[in-house]
């Protein structure tokens, strides 16, 4: 059955609502899983290795590597590659632009949230 006209008026300005609620863009790059998953582990740590986020996010090499890539390119995260002993050890930080960033991010799903609640 096809909604009336006057339902989807109705419905148009709670969207119109939310919209206003978080005029900003979403940040895609940060949107992702995986993406969101490395900065919030890093924003509750100081720092963590290759192996401790791919254990805690349960994913492999090559997908972490690719996501922590495209952080590092957009200056989210550094990543610092030493060895202990002979094994390499490459450890991530959340930089100070990736902190902003992941706050904005929440303050836009925040802000979608309570529009949502407010309907």
């Amino acid at each position: 059955m096809a909604r009336s006209s006057t339902a989807r008026q109705e419905r148009r300005p709670a969207l119109q609502s939310i919209a206003e609620a978080a005029p900003a863009k979403l940040d895609r790059l940060i949107h992702e899983r995986l993406r969101l998953g490395i900065v919030s582990a890093l924003a509750a740590n100081e720092s963590l290795t290759f192996n401790e986020l791919k254990k805690l996010l349960k994913t492999t090499d090559g997908n972490l590597s690719v996501h922590a890539r495209k952080l590092e390119d957009a200056h989210y995260i550094t990543c610092t590659k030493s060895f202990e002993g002979r094994l390499p050890k490459t450890q991530y930080r959340l930089t100070a632009g990736g902190r902003r960033a992941l706050e904005r991010y929440l303050d836009h799903m925040e802000a979608l949230i309570q529009a949502m609640r407010e309907r």
